[in-house]
């Protein structure tokens, strides 16, 4: 057997670490559906899921995200104090490594102490352009209020309602014959685009939150003036 040479050894960089998504679900889950298929489909890239959790039994999303070959638990919510409940989802996030929590039609508040402890890595996404009507009934809000537009956004979930730093949104046309049931299909429709267009904005590293704005960091910025100027001069940016 002859050595190989330091020239001969090939070597390879490590994979880099996909960042873990956990899903939780209350309902049919149609965004977690959503987000699994951009990842299959290369639409939203460096992350996986992790697991899917729902409070449920017997919710309709569980066997559709089983049938995906997703990891599910179901932790029941009701009959069981929150911090009891909040403590075992905390517990079992840790168990599955994950760093980012997207709420997917989760019917239950989190607690101020659950936001805080996983503060920065918690996304929902809302039935409307917020800050404009938060809360139940969304489209129905919408129509009532006579708006002419509405839409969906994905936002940080902070201590209160529907108020966290909107990452980004997408705009659904209100038309004159709309109904709840039309108007909720559309945006439904937005949703399941937007979502995973938001996670990609978090989990690039390119942007922060600026107190209520969500922007390109200022590196960033910079990193590409230098290589704008370097393309004008003929030039590789270093």
């Amino acid at each position: 057997m002859t050595d190989s040479t330091p020239d001969e050894v090939e070597t390879s960089e490590p994979e880099p670490r996909l960042a873990r998504l956990a899903i939780l679900i209350s309902g049919r889950g149609s965004n977690c559906m959503s987000i699994a298929q951009a990842i299959r489909e290369g639409r939203l890239t460096g992350c996986e899921i992790a697991v899917v959790v729902c409070n449920i039994p017997g919710a309709l999303g569980i066997e559709t995200a089983r049938s995906l070959g997703l990891s599910v638990v179901t932790l029941e919510g009701r009959g069981r104090e929150q911090r009891d409940h909040e403590e075992a989802i905390s517990a079992l996030l840790r168990k599955f490594r994950v760093d980012l929590i997207c709420m997917a039609g989760y019917r239950r508040v989190l607690s101020t102490g659950f936001v805080r402890q996983w503060k920065g890595r918690i996304l929902n996404i809302h039935p409307s352009l917020l800050p404009a009507f938060p809360g139940r009934d969304a489209p129905q809000q919408a129509l009532d209020y006579g708006a002419r537009v509405t839409g969906c956004t994905v936002h940080f979930v902070d201590e209160n309602s529907d108020s966290g730093t909107i990452i980004l949104q997408r705009v659904v046309e209100i038309f004159d014959e709309d109904e709840e049931s039309s108007l909720f299909r559309r945006l439904l429709a937005a949703q399941h685009i937007a979502y995973s267009e938001g996670i990609q904005l978090v989990l690039s590293g390119e942007y922060e939150a600026q107190g209520r704005r969500y922007v390109r960091r200022e590196d960033q910025y910079l990193g590409e003036e230098s290589e704008a100027s370097a393309a004008q001069h003929g030039l590789e940016a270093h």
